[in-house]
């Protein structure tokens, strides 16, 4: 695991979770994906998955996904273009946090290394709890070693086998 401010030399492989809960949300993901293919390459992609909202459940449930890929971007300007992507799909800032969205789109995993910054922290906060990242993330990248928020590390497949899947529905519509 590095410590890294900027972002390594090499192009790393990095995970990004995809969410939607309003509008057409199939098509706010497939929108995302396709943005995704200008600065991820070798991409995988996960199913979707149809997912109960957490922490504000007053709301429409999400239609969430994740891709792997290798990019040439720091963590800092990825994180800048997923922005990017997601004000281009509609989304506005929020009123209620975890509130209904157009499209969220976060980074998950950089690589083997940790950002600790106060707009960006990698891995993300709190990827462990969210059944609806690991869900998807496993299928992709059971093997993906993430650093835990202890320091321990667990690959993906474990993280996702401990939590609670229930509310998280494979569908058959792919991206």
């Amino acid at each position: 695991m590095k410590e890294s401010q900027t972002g390594p030399r090499v192009d790393p492989t990095v995970a990004v979770g995809l969410g939607s809960n309003r509008g057409n949300r199939l098509a706010n993901l497939r929108f995302g994906v396709t943005r995704l293919r200008g600065y991820l390459e070798g991409l995988s992609i996960s199913s979707v998955y149809e997912t109960r909202p957490m922490y504000y459940r007053d709301q429409p449930w999400f239609l969430n996904a994740c891709v792997t890929g290798r990019t040439r971007l720091s963590a800092r300007q990825l994180l800048s273009e997923l922005q990017d992507c997601e004000r281009a799909a509609g989304r506005r800032p929020a009123r209620q946090r975890w509130g209904p969205r157009t499209l969220d789109l976060d980074v998950l995993l950089y690589g083997d290394h940790v950002v600790r910054e106060p707009r960006l922290v990698i891995p993300h906060p709190r990827l462990h709890e969210r059944a609806f990242v690991l869900v998807p993330l496993a299928e992709i990248a059971p093997e993906w070693v993430v650093p835990g928020p202890t320091g321990d590390a667990e690959t993906v497949a474990t993280l996702a086998a401990r939590i609670d899947g229930s509310g998280v529905e494979k569908l058959e519509e792919a991206l």
